[in-house]
């Protein structure tokens, strides 16, 4: 009997204990799951999304009658909250509400009039609190801008909206080579490859800011112009995403008003506005002239190389203005802008960009691989 007693008390004694293994068990998975959620995220973002810039601008006058209105927001968005309810558009001062269809993608919402604006009119767009983030927090209030238009209906596709990448004269994945002295107006930028990828480049001959995928730049000893802290490491990290989002958006654009123009050739020619596309090559030989007005656009579809010889010009003409003008390259070699030339427009290029000795580029070098600068002069557009 004593035996059988010792037998059961041992029994229930290892029952327990692997009852109370088993709930320890439960527990840690528990805490572990939750701790990875919320390393994920899942239960933090509580932060509401905010809208980081408008086109136009709030206050902005001239605004063509035939283009979108957009925003850009600091996050994305539950695509389903951003709809004609929550994005509407209004003619004198709120008074009559314009139709139009609103779309949503990568952050960016789109309103589209179904007609012309009316000339010299002031419109008010207004994103409500109905717009949401993928976590469901809402904009905190209603986002609020106005604009007037001008008289000018725009030639051309609608411009290809850089998002972030926008913020930069020169931005790249894999670095900046420089033979010095070059003069940047603007950011530029580089990731995911180290900021030391950019030291060739010092803050003697920047008008802006440096900013790394970390903490690695040196220069020339003096990094005043650099950011490499963890927030700016997330910047520059947004805006190679963004400009990725741009590339595609130029080369997706569609039904071109001029295919394979003058053989890809265009030395000493003057292109109005419009979609053009190439399967080949597009030479610059002599100086080729961009002719339209302030409100204009012009994209370029290459899938070859963009090649511009030594002392020739991409002209801007009319009020052209370099912000206006997107040359989408797909080619192995990239942009190759020669001695002494002058280039306008902004270069989004799955290669690299070359910019031999003492060439002016007025316009942005965005490209998924490196940009090299032989004592050159970059300036950001004019907006």
């Amino acid at each position: 009997m004593g035996f059988t007693q010792n037998i059961t008390k041992y029994l229930f004694s290892a029952f327990f204990v692997l009852l109370a293994l088993t709930l320890s068990a439960c527990t840690d998975s528990n805490n572990a799951k939750k701790s990875i959620d919320e390393s994920d995220g899942i239960e933090a973002d509580a932060t509401a999304p905010t809208v980081s810039s408008t086109d136009p601008d709030d206050s902005a006058t001239g605004f063509a009658l035939n283009r979108s209105i957009t925003a850009l927001f600091s996050e994305s968005l539950d695509p389903a909250s951003v709809n004609r309810d929550s994005f509407t558009l209004t003619a004198d001062l709120g008074v009559t509400e314009v139709s139009g269809t609103v779309s949503y993608s990568d952050k960016l919402a789109t309103f589209s009039p179904e007609n012309h604006l009316e000339a010299d009119t002031f419109y008010t767009a207004t994103l409500t609190t109905a717009v949401t983030d993928l976590a469901a927090n809402a904009l905190a209030a209603d986002f609020v801008w106005t604009f007037k238009t001008g008289t000018v209906v725009a030639t051309g596709p609608e411009p290809v909206n850089l998002r972030t990448a926008g913020d930069f004269v020169i931005l790249t994945k894999t670095g900046v080579t420089n033979v010095p002295i070059s003069v940047i107006t603007g950011n530029i930028g580089a990731s995911p490859i180290t900021a030391a990828a950019m030291d060739e480049v010092t803050c003697s001959e920047m008008t802006g800011t440096i900013y790394g995928s970390n903490d690695a730049y040196t220069g020339s000893a003096d990094t005043t112009c650099f950011a490499g802290s963890a927030t700016d490491n997330t910047l520059v990290a947004n805006a190679v995403l963004d400009m990725g989002t741009a590339y595609d958006d130029a080369a997706g654009r569609t039904t071109p008003d001029f295919t394979e123009e003058h053989a890809g050739d265009i030395s000493n020619k003057t292109l109005a506005p419009g979609l053009y596309k190439w399967g080949t090559d597009v030479l610059i030989s002599t100086t080729v002239t961009l002719s339209g007005s302030a409100n204009d656009v012009w994209i370029f579809q290459v899938a070859g190389d963009v090649v511009q010889a030594s002392n020739t010009q991409v002209s801007l003409i009319g009020g052209a203005l370099a912000k206006n003008v997107f040359w989408q390259v797909g080619g192995g070699e990239g942009v190759v802008i020669g001695t002494d030339a002058t280039f306008a427009g902004i270069v989004l290029a799955e290669k690299g960009v070359s910019v031999k000795t003492k060439a002016t580029v007025n316009g942005r070098l965005l490209s998924q691989t490196a940009v090299t600068l032989q004592q050159n002069t970059v300036t950001e557009p004019e907006e």
